[in-house]
């Protein structure tokens, strides 16, 4: 049996699917009964609806663990997907606890219940900093704890922590770093939200750049990863490093939608985080824009898929094609 956490997010729903498609037996965690429809709505996107009862729908939190306890009973294998992502300054104990204590839960049921193996979602945020601009980072990057980092990236770095813990205590793992996971779906969260702002007509753009990858690339590596003999390493997921400008016009011109003129200068970010953080205290809203995510718009970082390209002699779907795509899904 295979257990998966966040199994109502973008990569969990989509792991199920796959898993459930490939005749596999799937325990699927969720918290938030809401999020179900979501995910209903996802396999029927596919035409897959009738996959949905295959799976065991299971209540729990990651947090609290007699729900876990019920939840491990006849596991073999755990992809553990459950995370908050999230910008708001607000939430830095939220995402303390799920990410990171979260998953020393998932680590400490595994170990206990001897998991065969044990596959890690966490994120390029979590790799390390490179010294010199414009240097490719890679698996082997040294994180700087001296830089300042969002508490996002700080809690999944904190959550790898706990995995490599078990990898020391015998525990079979893999992890995965992917870039910004495109895929269809979720309209109002993540890289879905992308779509839609500029569906709507985003007026701007910057000349950062970041890794990209296809939802559908991350699941296929997860578990070619989990079926190999492979263990105690990581890897990084991305497609290709893409400008911000080049991603946004290619939205555009698959949505038919205008397209952005303006180019925001780093001035104009500054003042957009600060904005966002004085209406969300007014409005007592979610931030939509944080001080990291400003700073990240304008740089252009380069991450290199080269080790998880020969460890599976793996070809990553063209983002550009895979946006062409998705655009059906927004149209």
């Amino acid at each position: 049996m295979i257990l998966v956490t966040g199994a109502t997010g973008l990569v969990g729903s989509h792991l199920v699917l796959q898993l459930l498609e490939d005749g596999m037996p799937v325990r699927a965690l969720y918290r938030n009964p809401k999020k179900l429809e979501k995910v209903k709505a996802l396999f029927r996107l596919y035409n897959k609806e009738a996959l949905y009862d295959k799976a065991q729908w299971f209540h729990a939190d990651i947090t609290e663990i007699p729900a876990l306890e019920a939840a491990f009973t006849g596991i073999d294998y755990v992809y553990h997907c459950a995370a908050l992502v999230s910008v708001t300054t607000s939430e830095e104990e939220q995402l303390r606890k799920i990410n990171i204590e979260g998953t020393a839960n998932i680590v400490n049921f595994c170990i206990d219940y001897k998991v065969k193996k044990l596959c890690h979602v966490s994120s390029i945020a979590a790799l390390g900093d490179v010294a010199v601009p414009k240097t490719p980072i890679t698996e082997e990057t040294e994180w700087n704890p001296n830089k300042n980092h969002g508490d996002y990236a700080i809690s999944k770095y904190g959550a790898e922590m706990e995995v490599w813990r078990g990898d020391q205590e015998g525990l079979p793992v893999v992890i995965v770093n992917p870039g910004i996971i495109l895929g269809p779906g979720f309209p109002d969260q993540g890289s879905g939200q992308i779509f839609s702002l500029i569906a709507a007509g985003l007026p701007y753009y910057t000349f950062g750049s970041t890794g990209f990858v296809a939802v559908e690339d991350v699941v296929k590596i997860m578990i070619q990863l989990m079926n190999s003999p492979i263990q105690g390493e990581r890897y990084t997921l991305i497609s290709e490093n893409i400008v911000y400008k080049d991603l946004i016009l290619t939205i555009a011109d698959a949505l038919h939608a205008k397209k952005p003129t303006i180019a925001a200068k780093p001035w104009m970010t500054s003042i957009a985080w600060r904005a966002d953080w004085l209406l969300s205290k007014l409005f007592f809203r979610e931030r939509k824009l944080s001080r990291s995510a400003a700073k990240s718009s304008h740089t252009a970082d380069i991450f290199s898929n080269e080790k998880i390209i020969k460890a599976l002699d793996y070809q990553f779907e063209d983002i550009k094609t895979y946006i062409k795509k998705m655009a059906v899904y927004y149209t």
